[in-house]
């Protein structure tokens, strides 16, 4: 064979190959560009990445050595819509070119060791419905661009270290139905929150300042409310618990001083547990929690509040876990709360009780010296006011 035609059969080769080339050529140089970004030293033997091997198309079938996990394609087998990876200890940034994986709808990279900037070209991908950037070391803010992505229905960017403010364009993410972005470093007040919102996930930021209606008006379907350990302050307005489809809430670990509750609206209300725990808040225990039908957990454990246990809660059917320890609260328990058919679980104790029944589990731990109580409500503090 001569030198000529053994060019011609590598031509002719080489245009077989890219005739029977699947995946568009935008998307095979996005995941090139995707790897060339991670550490090749965090990348394992046996894991997604180690098998992604360009030398072979990586929407084509089957797939035994290459490509073996971590994508997935569309029906004709030319787009990437999907990028999951394995939890394999990846480290390295993440490539702006990931915009071109513009028919992308999840973006999982959970559980690693990815870190910088989470970067704006992400918010150019405009199928995007999951994006999950979970337990990485990703720095800086939140791109503000991010409300671009109005397919997103999912958000979660918890357990990174992303700092500054949440960005007030949150409320334009129209189809988002989840958002966690818990155990970060985020600061500032609770901007105006997407109306299609189930659930909220702010644990473990530095959040601060009053809780505003105007962030949570036009959110009429937001189930679950997860802000414990921040340093939100003031009161709790009766509003926020006459949010029409709110089952849970978790406030505990803040800076709250009061809280306003009225009775639940003439429609019902759908909430199912409360943890107001470990914050500061004074004066009697709300009552008006006993109005609510399906409550079956209240926490106002350690916080500032006097005066006696409602009787109402004892005539609560639903009632099964009620924390009311560490306060400084008067008076005998109700009797119903011990002998009644279906006992409440949780703790009275360390508090200024009076008749708790030792043998009972809910009066432990032991209720506070009657040094500490005479002193709380002693003639000198006024109106009975509790020193902490």
């Amino acid at each position: 064979m001569t030198i000529f035609s053994l060019l011609l059969l590598l031509l002719l080769l080489s245009l077989s190959s890219l005739a029977h080339s699947l995946t568009s050529l935008s998307d095979l140089s996005a995941l090139k560009a995707f790897k060339s970004a991670v550490k090749p030293s965090s990348i394992p033997p046996w894991s997604c990445l180690a098998s992604w091997n360009f030398s072979v198309d990586p929407c084509a079938l089957p797939r035994r050595t290459s490509f073996s996990c971590g994508l997935l394609c569309n029906p004709a087998a030319t787009r990437i819509t999907q990028l999951t990876l394995d939890p394999a200890g990846y480290s390295g940034t993440l490539s702006p070119l990931l915009s071109r994986l513009t028919q992308l709808t999840v973006l999982d990279l959970a559980d690693n060791s990815f870190s910088g900037l989470i970067p704006s070209a992400i918010s150019s991908l405009p199928n995007l419905q999951i994006l999950i950037l979970r337990s990485n070391s990703f720095t800086g803010v939140i791109p503000p661009s991010i409300s671009n992505l109005k397919s997103l229905e999912s958000l979660d960017l918890s357990h990174n270290s992303l700092a500054g403010n949440l960005p007030k364009s949150l409320v334009f993410l129209s189809a988002l139905r989840r958002l966690d972005l818990s155990f970060n470093r985020l600061t500032g007040s609770i901007p105006k929150l997407p109306p299609n919102l189930l659930e909220l996930a702010l644990k473990r930021n530095s959040l601060s300042g009053y809780l505003e209606k105007s962030s949570f008006v036009e959110s009429t379907q937001l189930e679950v409310i997860e802000l414990s350990e921040n340093s939100l302050a003031g009161t709790l307005p009766p509003w926020f618990f006459l949010l029409p489809s709110v089952q849970q809430i978790n406030l505990a670990n803040n800076s709250l001083t009061r809280v306003e509750i009225s009775p639940a609206a003439a429609t019902g209300s759908d909430l199912v547990a409360v943890d107001l725990g470990f914050n500061r808040i004074e004066g009697n225990v709300p009552v008006n929690f006993a109005s609510y039908p399906a409550l079956s957990a209240l926490s106002l454990r350690y916080n500032r509040l006097r005066g006696t246990i409602p009787l109402e809660f004892s005539q609560m059917k639903t009632m099964k876990r009620l924390y009311l320890d560490g306060n400084f609260l008067t008076g005998k328990p109700p009797a119903e709360f011990f002998f009644g058919g279906d006992p409440v679980s949780g703790s009275l104790g360390d508090n200024c009780l009076q008749g708790c029944p030792q043998s009972s589990q809910l009066c432990a731990p032991s209720q506070k010296p009657n040094a500490v109580c005479k002193e709380a409500y002693g003639s000198g503090r006024g109106k009975g006011k509790p020193m902490t």
